[in-house]
């Protein structure tokens, strides 16, 4: 694991504006993975456009959690979904 690719929350909450609660919120939901390196804590940069659409809808939109776990995982479903046509259309040549 390269260190680079980790940022700390810290960093996160004051580049975004936001509250490190709401962030340790949506790891209590399970709509993020926050790993502690020594004593900071820290998520993969690869989550970072997860934590910026979380980010949005909460503060944007006002969306609370619950709504956003429910997006999530709608969204998620929708994904699965498409994924399931293509490969029948694939399967199955029109």
């Amino acid at each position: 694991m390269e260190r680079s690719e980790w940022i700390a929350i810290s960093d996160c909450c004051t580049h975004y504006n936001i509250e490190i609660s709401f962030v340790d919120s949506l790891q209590d939901y399970g709509l993020i993975e926050i790993t502690r390196i020594q004593e900071s804590k820290y998520i993969h940069e690869d989550r970072l456009p997860a934590l910026e659409r979380f980010i949005r809808l909460h503060y944007d939109l006002n969306i609370n959690l619950e709504g956003i776990d429910v997006i999530t995982q709608l969204v998620q479903q929708v994904e699965q979904l498409q994924h399931e046509i293509a490969l029948l259309r694939s399967q199955f040549p029109r």
